[in-house]
């Protein structure tokens, strides 16, 4: 393989990664804070892509149909996402976690039959916007400019986020939160409404993770499965909770796929690859890269 291959399964790598990030970030973050782990996060990322799919065919033209998705998508998700947290999740904070898994874990079964029974079991393509399909040479290959697009946004999404937590009095409470949600609560913060609009961000950007993901995947009712397995490898590798692990670990698994796919020979053991650097992980840290051991 020469350079110009391996630079473009390495850019290739690094897209992938840009939207398993954006997805486990979401995750990471309502772990964080509520202590929650989402299995329903997966079926949200799903309804956004759907939503992405609605809006370009039958609510706006392709000239912005996918900008428009862009904004519509994360907000019916986050929205979705608020309704979880007051009525399935609220109840049982401080409770067993399986409590809280079986009860995230019902939703998937919920949203599933939902989105067969709304938009069909059909699978769905979308098409790049124009100003991004297309590509530009690089080491004399050609590489997608959708693909930049997905890494530039990532980046885009990481500055976000950490502005927000460590810049703002949100982050600021958000932080708190993570450490001792019952010692802020003394100090007059609204906890309760803090966990929802948590909540509501990391549903958000599971959201934005699927109106992304759908120009370059097809879009089905299956498709909520495939990156809740990777967003869970994400975050055991790089650290449950923690938004650097995230990035780490997304990069990772992404660039992982990526040369898993480069050669034939390899490509059905791709995911494999994964697990594996999963267990070598958990061998070495038992709570990932950049997570902390629970006390």
């Amino acid at each position: 393989m020469d350079v110009g291959n391996l630079v473009l399964f390495f850019l290739a790598g690094l897209s992938i990664a840009a939207v398993l990030f954006i997805v486990t970030a979401g995750l990471s973050l309502v772990f964080g804070a509520l202590r929650v782990i989402n299995m329903a996060h997966g079926s949200l990322y799903m309804i956004g892509a759907f939503v992405s799919w609605f809006v370009i065919v039958h609510l706006a033209n392709a000239l912005f149909g996918f900008w428009a998705a862009l904004l519509v998508a994360p907000l019916i998700t986050a929205i979705i996402g608020a309704v979880v947290e007051i009525f399935v999740l609220k109840p049982v904070y401080g409770k067993e976690h399986l409590l809280q898994l079986l009860g995230t874990y019902a939703l998937t079964l919920i949203f599933a039959g939902l989105v067969r029974k709304v938009f069909g079991a059909d699978v769905r393509s979308i098409s790049a916007p124009a100003a991004l399909n297309s590509s530009v040479p690089i080491f004399g290959h050609g590489f997608s400019v959708y693909q930049l697009f997905l890494i530039a946004v990532a980046v885009l999404v990481a500055a976000g986020l950490y502005l927000l937590l460590n810049r703002t009095g949100l982050g600021r409470n958000i932080r708190a939160a993570i450490s001792d949600p019952q010692l802020l609560s003394t100090t007059g913060v609204n906890v309760t409404r803090l966990f929802t609009i948590v909540f509501m961000i990391g549903t958000a950007l599971a959201g934005l993770g699927g109106v992304l993901v759908s120009p370059t995947s097809s879009v089905d009712p299956g498709m909520d499965s495939n990156v809740l397995i990777n967003a869970f490898a994400i975050s055991v590798i790089g650290g449950l909770g923690s938004l650097v692990g995230s990035l780490v670990g997304a990069v990772i698994v992404g660039l992982i796929l990526s040369f898993g796919f480069a050669y034939p020979p390899t490509a059905h053991y791709a995911i494999a690859f994964v697990f594996a650097a999963m267990v070598i992980v958990l061998t070495i840290r038992p709570w990932g890269l950049f997570g902390r051991a629970e006390q």
